[in-house]
C-alpha cells in the first residue's frame, strides 16, 4: 500500500482528501501545519505529497523549497486557490510536480497523483550511479570513492548527480541552472562556480581527483566525451 502524506491546514478539507484516497487503496498521513508537513515529509517514506498553498507556520511553497533543497525528490502535488498562471508558475518553479486549483473534484486530484507517481518511476529505476571508482547511492544520498566516504552538501549531491548521469556529454551552466537549481532563467550570479569549486575540493579530499572537468566555453563534463562511430 502506497503511502500518501496529506498537508492541509483546513481539517475538513484533509478529512475529505484523506477519505477519498483511503477509498482508492492508500494510507494517507495528515500534517495541519507547516513545520510538521516538512518533518513528516523529510522523515517518512511517501509515494507523493498532497501540499496546501497557505499553511500556518511556514507557506507550502517555502516548505517546497526546503524538501527540495535537501534532495528528497517525492512527488508532489500543490493544492491552491491561487489558480493566476503566475501562481502556477511559483509553485512549479518552486519543485512541484503538478499544481491543482480549488475547489477540486476527488477524480482528478487521484489522476493527477497516479501520473506524478508514474513520472517518479522508470521501468528498472536506477538507484546508483557509478564512475570509475566513484559510486553514488541514490537512495541514502551517499557518495564514496572507493568505499572512502565523502561528505556533501544536498545541493553538492545533486550538482554531481546531475553530472553523472550525463557522463561523457558536455552539461552547460544553463542545465545545471534548470536541472540542479530550477532555475529557467540565468540569477546573475556565480553560484555555479562556487558549488563546483567547493564541490571539486571534496572529490579531491576524498581521492576523487579531477572528476569534473572544465570544457572551456562550453561547461563541465564528467567521464571521458564519447567516441563517434
Amino acid at each position: 500500500m502506497n503511502n500518501i502524506l496529506c498537508i492541509e491546514d483546513d481539517a475538513t478539507m484533509a478529512d475529505h482528501i484523506a477519505q477519498g484516497l483511503r477509498d482508492a487503496g492508500y494510507h494517507v498521513d495528515i500534517a495541519g501545519t507547516g513545520p510538521l508537513g516538512l518533518e513528516l515529509a523529510l522523515d517518512g517514506h511517501y509515494a507523493a505529497i498532497v501540499l496546501d498553498r497557505m499553511l500556518p507556520g511556514m507557506d507550502g511553497l517555502t516548505l517546497l523549497s526546503r524538501l527540495r533543497s535537501t534532495g528528497n525528490n517525492t512527488p508532489v502535488v500543490v493544492l491552491s486557490a491561487l489558480a493566476s498562471l503566475d501562481e502556477r508558475v511559483k509553485g512549479l518553479r518552486a519543485g512541484s510536480d503538478d499544481y491543482v486549483t480549488k475547489p477540486f473534484e476527488l477524480p482528478e486530484l487521484l489522476a493527477r497523483l497516479e501520473a506524478v507517481q508514474r513520472r517518479g518511476k522508470t521501468a528498472g529505476e536506477v538507484t546508483k550511479l557509478v564512475e570509475g571508482d566513484l559510486e553514488l547511492d541514490l537512495l541514502a544520498r551517499r557518495v564514496s570513492f572507493a568505499g572512502k566516504r565523502i561528505e556533501l552538501q544536498p545541493r553538492e549531491f545533486r550538482l554531481l548527480e546531475y553530472l553523472v548521469r550525463h557522463k561523457g556529454q558536455v552539461v552547460t551552466r544553463s542545465m545545471l541552472l534548470e536541472g540542479v537549481w530550477d532555475y529557467h532563467f540565468d540569477p546573475g550570479t556565480n553560484v555555479i562556480d562556487v558549488h563546483v569549486s567547493r564541490l571539486r575540493k571534496k572529490l579531491d579530499e576524498g581521492g576523487a581527483g579531477n572528476i569534473v572537468q572544465t570544457v572551456r566555453g562550453a561547461g563541465y563534463r564528467v567521464g571521458e566525451e564519447p567516441v563517434s562511430a
